[in-house]
């Protein structure tokens, strides 16, 4: 990995910690003007992201460089649909051999989800946006990290020597809060 490079993960839960309903997706309740403002802001800021199958911005971008999480490859693999894409099998490669794959630069890595792949970063995260929606509830939904819900997903952050900035308030209407979660040096 470059010297310097920061990854940061970016995440939307519902007011009780998941990211999508039971079956994977993601409902109009998290879908919110705002917190998609500020996610895509910071996609087209990243040099790389990282996300598995059912995780990425929509519509994706062929321009940018991504890793898709996934363990159907033993390794690294080029993706048949994105030249700029590759498949990573975290089990089979490190992850400083997935991002030497694609070459460089490295220094800014968005973290985009699902729950393993976010799991996946948690002692590595320089900084990680968490937005919560208040006013959404996804009982028996995917959650952010896999201890959730017997733990918060701040309680998650925490117990990996992250901190929390400032809440700030996104959209009163909908409840949406974004709190930075950074670690310290």
């Amino acid at each position: 990995m470059a010297a310097g490079a920061r990854i940061e993960g970016y995440a939307i839960v519902s007011a009780d910690g998941m990211i999508a309903n039971a079956e994977g997706e993601i409902p109009a309740s998290l879908m919110i003007e705002a917190d998609q403002r500020l996610f895509l802001a910071a996609v087209e800021a990243a040099d790389v992201v990282v996300h598995g199958r059912h995780s990425a911005e929509k519509p994706p971008s062929p321009s940018r460089r991504r890793l898709i999480v996934t363990g159907q490859v033993p390794g690294i693999a080029a993706d048949p649909s994105n030249a700029k894409a590759l498949l990573w099998n975290p089990a089979g490669a490190p992850f400083e051999d997935a991002l030497a794959a694609l070459g460089s630069p490295n220094e800014a890595i968005a973290i985009l989800g699902g729950t393993r792949v976010f799991e996946l970063f948690l002692d590595r995260y320089d900084a990680f946006h968490l937005s919560r929606a208040q006013n959404a509830g996804l009982p028996g939904g995917r959650p952010v990290f896999l201890k959730v819900p017997a733990l918060s997903p701040e309680d998650v952050l925490a117990s990996h020597g992250l901190v929390p900035g400032a809440q700030q308030i996104l959209d009163p209407e909908k409840g949406l809060t974004l709190t930075s979660w950074r670690r310290l040096a």
